[in-house]
């Protein structure tokens, strides 16, 4: 993300909040912005347009500047970072535990705008590429947006971005998405509707349905319908082959990125760290640990173990909580991209 000033709509003069992109034609530093002092460890990583992910050697020469960064900016209810993930990761490397914020009030839709905005206007500069996926994007969840307004916000002149349109209006047409009768485009594939709206309520869990809906371009009372059935510990939708294979081809990736280690090795080694082992979370944690490590020889006997009229309840089950511990790990994972922004911890070594 960007490191410069932010650009963007004028706050409310109450308390100095950032809104959406209803006021796209305005540019520099919002007069009076609200900045708050906040702890590293209270951020997650945001949505980025940078396909690339951050630069490290861009991150290594803010750390090494004497004066102050600008305010990062952050959406209020997920906590994730808008703009600034190069200023973060440059405040962990210089050992600070705490970094000025500036705080967004708006949907996910509006953030992904925004933050594309602040990565035009100001700091490291986005590709052409990232720039033309923004537009189209953007042009996606707010089908309303003029070209000139899409290419103000993602630094394409007015003329890319109605090719872009058109290309992207002929693709979703044939392949992906509808406009009905109130103008909204929504998904065909029902599926990937759901799937996406359960990911935008895990990630802001106090959006409201319009606008989980709009972002994941599907009506209301599918957004509503997503949000009882994570409440009751289902998937989004109904059960598939598909869903089921997603699943494990994502774990099967994971662990052939992150595991250096054999499992029982690394389990031994948390065991017997201190860290974790004299505080009660810490214990729970390695307890939990210890009784999800099965082996070969213990799975095999588990699965016979499991009568046939209880397949189907304890397969859902094993599903609905392998996912769950991935999102656990994904989330752990964003955290240590702030601790340790260059990736120099191993497994080996301390923890």
């Amino acid at each position: 993300m960007s490191n410069g000033m932010h650009a963007g709509p004028i706050p409310s003069a109450s308390d100095g909040k950032v809104g959406g992109p209803a006021s796209m034609a305005v540019y520099g530093r919002v007069p009076g912005p609200k900045i708050v002092t906040v702890p590293l460890l209270a951020l997650r990583p945001g949505e980025s347009p940078r396909s690339g992910g951050e630069d490290r050697a861009h991150i290594a020469w803010l750390a090494e500047t004497d004066g102050p960064l600008p305010p990062i900016l952050v959406d209020r209810r997920s906590m994730r970072v808008i703009d600034g993930m190069h200023r973060l990761m440059a405040a962990s490397l210089k050992g600070r535990e705490k970094i000025d914020v500036e705080f967004f009030d708006g949907s996910p839709a509006d953030a992904f705008v925004r933050a594309v905005q602040a990565n035009v206007t100001h700091g490291l500069p986005l590709s052409q590429a990232d720039r033309r996926a923004a537009a189209t994007r953007i042009i996606s969840s707010h089908p309303h947006m003029s070209d000139r307004a899409i290419g103000e916000s993602t630094g394409l002149a007015a003329k890319t971005v109605a090719a872009i349109r058109r290309r992207s209006t002929d693709a979703m047409s044939q392949l992906n998405t509808r406009v009905g009768r109130d103008g909204r485009v929504r998904p065909l594939s029902g599926a990937e509707g759901r799937r996406r709206a359960a990911e935008l309520l895990a990630e802001h869990p106090r959006a409201t349905l319009r606008e989980v809906a709009r972002a994941a371009g599907v009506s209301p009372a599918t957004a509503g319908d997503v949000r009882k059935r994570l409440e009751r510990g289902d998937g989004p939708g109904p059960t598939a082959d598909g869903d089921i294979a997603r699943v494990r081809g994502a774990a099967q990736v994971r662990r052939r990125q992150h595991v250096q280690m054999a499992p029982a090795l690394v389990l031994e080694k948390l065991l017997r760290d201190p860290s974790l082992r004299h505080n009660e979370q810490g214990r729970w944690l390695l307890r939990l640990l210890q009784h999800n490590a099965i082996g070969a020889q213990e799975r095999r006997g588990l699965i016979a173990a499991v009568p046939h009229h209880c397949e189907a309840a304890v397969v859902q089950l094993a599903l609905h909580n392998a996912e769950r511990w991935e999102s656990f790990a994904q989330d752990l994972e964003k955290r240590a991209r702030v601790v340790d922004p260059l990736g120099s911890r191993r497994i080996s070594g301390k923890c």
